[in-house]
């Protein structure tokens, strides 16, 4: 398996979907993908039918991060929230996820509880909170191939002059990249780029409906990001089906008109490998 490291170091925009259990990762695996994203967002979606507005707690994200790390075989990137708590609990946050398979963690500058980063009423803590919090996660991780991903949530708040000099303080602190989440034209992601173009990688975040224009990984490597992700998109996705899925069959008492828009018993269990896994089977009976 490749690192997250050498993989940003040898893709333009390196594109990377989100997931939220070992099911979605392992068909974003099949479907091609160098590495995935462990949406704290399509957690608290899928597991609690919340959303996210800090509900979800770490062992939630741990264990579903460890049940992906024993199906998959690429990168996964995690969203850690705020550490969930200070730098104490960012501290167990990390070694937790780092032995849970992460290879990159992502850390935010909300106050706790947070909230998703594309919702109205988000606060951020002080920088030099912020930065004590990072300096731990840097301490606490036990690989230098574990990433630690830095985000601030300032531009929605205090405005983009604002959110980039945190950022160039979160740097300052040795993370390995930065996020500034909800940027909200093509100029800002511009700026953002320009500001910390050949010094850090970038990360671009894609949330369809969001406040930050959607754009292509290419589009996104020439204006400067070094990865995006599409956290969201496969639970959007997923809903979408299940509506029109239940509607049909609440509708015709059958599944029969559904039959194209799923995999059959059969298709079902090739996906997931069943056959090698009756082989094991046999092979200790």
């Amino acid at each position: 398996m490749k690192t997250l490291k050498s993989l940003l170091q040898n893709s333009s925009c390196l594109l990377v979907p989100g997931v939220y259990d070992a099911f979605s990762a392992l068909i974003a695996e099949k479907s091609g993908f160098q590495a995935v994203y462990l949406s704290g967002a399509s957690i608290a979606y899928t597991r609690l039918g919340r959303s996210d507005v800090g509900l979800t707690t770490y062992t939630e994200v741990e264990q579903t991060l460890s049940r992906i790390a024993d199906r998959v075989d690429v990168p996964i990137v995690v969203d850690g929230d705020t550490g969930f708590g200070n730098a104490l609990n960012v501290i167990r946050t990390v070694r937790g996820f780092e032995k849970a398979g992460a290879s990159m963690i992502q850390l935010e500058d909300q106050t706790f509880p947070k909230r998703c980063g594309h919702l109205a009423g988000k606060s951020v803590i002080p920088v030099t909170e912020m930065c004590n919090k990072l300096k731990a996660a840097l301490d606490a991780r036990r690989s230098d191939d574990t990433l630690i991903l830095a985000r601030t949530d300032a531009a929605a708040v205090e405005g983009l002059d604002a959110a980039l000099e945190r950022a160039q303080a979160y740097m300052e602190c040795g993370v390995d990249v930065l996020f500034v989440e909800a940027l909200r034209t093509e100029d800002e992601m511009r700026q953002a780029c320009d500001r910390f173009r050949g010094r850090l990688p970038l990360l671009a975040n894609m949330v369809e409906g969001g406040m930050t224009p959607i754009h292509s990984a290419d589009e996104l490597g020439q204006l400067g990001f070094s990865i995006v992700i599409f956290p969201g998109g496969a639970a959007r996705a997923v809903a979408h089906a299940l509506q029109n899925y239940y509607r049909q069959l609440q509708q015709d008492g059958s599944t029969a008109g559904s039959a194209d828009a799923m995999l059959n018993f059969e298709q079902l269990n090739e996906l997931i490998d069943t056959p090698s896994l009756l082989e094991d089977a046999a092979r200790y009976q």
